[in-house]
This record gives structure tokens, C-alpha cells and sequence, in this order.
């Protein structure tokens, strides 16, 4: 589950509603194509524009399509208490590990985002993966912080952010350093991802596999066994992706390929959130030419 290819697909939205019959397609595709696990409302599944029934039904949702492949359920929210109660309908929903980041709207100390984690792994009996995403939290977690959450019985996985470029075998060593030896180390940023699972990352926490989950799932398993020359070059294939990914954000291109490519029917992001414009769509439409891909 914390190995390997975890696929975070999105959200569909039909309208101001959630596309429950486009998710459940969305989810047992990737689990079809070997994801070994599938992330469900983290920030591609835009959890934090979601009610707490929303969020029960996308999880319920996921599980029944999921072809029995393991489901991390986000579960992070501004106050404790209702991250409490989103993990214990992750647990009543048939999820296998809840997916946390330390949300707030006045920014967080590390005893707090400690006492965030310690809370809630002495609540909920499913394993953790600490969710480092401070693109949208605004909190930086560092290495010590790190290292101590990671020794909370219950903390299974840590997702962290992409390195700098040249900078990634020396950062997933550093980190990894200071963990416990069976914490499982997972990147996130898709362009890293080919880099860090060579540098020694157990996991892709991957956006793009929720959309492309075989190529990605070649991707993996040319990094875990070590091919480096064909990881590199499966990920080079898809630099015209990871060139948008890096100029608008990796959501609002991961929901227009999913549309141009027909994965989902509609627009994929809740308002306020807007997709791309007409010139970011025609970039879109330009990489999907450029990688050759097809759904």
C-alpha cells in the first residue's frame, strides 16, 4: 500500500455536484491498470471544497470501485475534531489509511501540526500518510519535524514536495537519514518522480496516474528495478506535461487532459476554482499531440 504507484484521481464535478458514476470509472480505471494503491481526496480530489457527505459518498464511492486496491482517504480539515470525524468515515467507508496535511487558516506551529498528528494516530487505528504539500497548506515542515512525527506509532508514509532540479538524490537521502527504517518515503511533483524513486522514494504519490495510470505504471516499474535509462526516458516523454504542471499547477492541467482525453465528461473543479483558459487549454491540447498519449 505504500509501495509502488498510488494513483490520486480526481474529483468530476457535474455541475455544482459531485460526479459520482464519472468518479467510480475514473477510480476502478486506475485500479484496472495496477495502481498498488489510490489516493481519494487529496488535493486533486479537492477534499477541502468538500461537505463531510460529499466527502462520505466519494469515499464510499472509491472503495466499491477500487477492485479491492487499497484506498487513502484525505481526511485533513481545519479543526481536529473534524479531522476526527472525516478518519472515522474513512474507517466506516472501508478505507485502508487516512492521507493528512495540516490545513489551517492562521498558520501552525510545528507543536501544533506534532499535536495534529499525534491526536489523531491515537484516534483512528488506520495507518497515516503525512501529507507535506506546502503549495497549499503554507506550512514547511522540516526534517526534524519530520523525523520526530514519524516516530507516532500509527505514521506509516510521509509524501513530501519535489526537490529542486539536481537536488533530488541528495534531499530523499538527507530526509531519509532521520526516519525510522520502516517509514515509507513517497514523492509527490510528477517531474521528480522518476529521480526519486531511483534515489531510493518507496512510493509515487502520483496526480497523473488518476488520468494515465499506464504509463505511469511503466514509469514505476522501470524505477523500482532499477532501469534507470528507461525510468528517465518514460518520464522524458512526458515533459511537455510536466512543463504545464510547472507553469499553471499540476490540478487545473490534470483536469484538462482528463476532459480533452475524455476520462471524465465534464468540468473536474468546484467553484471558485476555474479551469485553464483557452490559451492553457491549447497548450493542453498541444502536449496530449506532443506525448502521443491516449486514455
Amino acid at each position: 500500500m505504500f509501495n509502488g504507484l498510488s494513483a490520486f484521481p480526481l474529483t468530476p464535478m457535474d455541475g455544482e455536484c459531485v460526479d459520482l458514476n464519472a468518479l467510480g470509472k475514473v477510480v476502478n480505471r486506475a485500479a484496472l491498470a495496477g495502481a498498488d494503491s489510490l489516493g481519494v481526496l487529496g488535493s486533486t480530489g479537492n477534499y477541502a471544497y468538500l461537505s463531510r457527505d460529499e466527502r462520505r459518498a466519494v469515499l464510499e464511492t472509491a472503495v466499491e470501485a477500487s477492485n479491492g486496491v487499497p484506498v487513502l482517504a484525505g481526511v485533513g480539515a481545519v479543526r481536529t475534531r473534524d479531522v476526527l470525524l472525516f478518519a472515522g468515515d474513512a474507517k466506516s467507508a472501508g478505507a485502508s489509511a487516512l492521507l493528512l496535511a495540516p490545513v489551517s487558516y492562521q498558520k501552525l506551529s510545528d507543536a501544533e501540526v506534532f499535536g495534529l498528528f499525534e491526536t489523531v494516530a491515537a484516534e483512528s487505528d488506520l495507518p497515516i500518510v503525512v501529507y507535506d504539500n506546502p503549495g497549499t497548506t503554507g506550512f514547511t515542515f522540516s526534517d526534524d519535524l519530520h523525523a520526530r512525527i514519524a516516530r507516532i506509532p500509527g505514521i506509516a508514509s510521509l509524501k513530501i514536495p519535489p526537490p529542486a532540479a539536481g537536488e533530488v538524490a541528495a534531499r530523499v537521502s538527507k530526509l531519509r537519514a532521520g526516519l525510522p527504517r520502516q517509514t515509507s518515503l513517497g514523492i509527490s511533483g510528477d517531474w521528480a518522480a522518476a529521480d526519486a524513486l531511483l534515489a531510493g522514494c518507496n512510493v509515487w504519490y502520483s496526480v497523473i496516474a488518476g488520468v494515465l495510470p499506464h504509463q505511469t505504471r511503466a514509469l514505476v516499474d522501470h524505477a523500482l528495478a532499477g532501469r534507470r535509462d528507461q525510468a528517465l526516458a518514460a518520464s522524458s516523454h512526458l515533459e511537455p506535461i510536466w512543463a504545464l504542471f510547472r507553469t499553471y499547477g499540476s490540478l487545473r492541467v490534470t483536469a484538462a487532459l482528463a476532459e480533452d482525453l475524455g476520462v471524465v465528461p465534464s468540468s473536474a473543479l468546484p467553484l471558485p476554482l476555474r479551469g485553464l483558459d483557452a490559451e492553457g487549454r491549447e497548450m493542453v491540447a498541444s502536449a496530449i499531440r506532443q506525448c502521443g498519449v491516449e486514455a
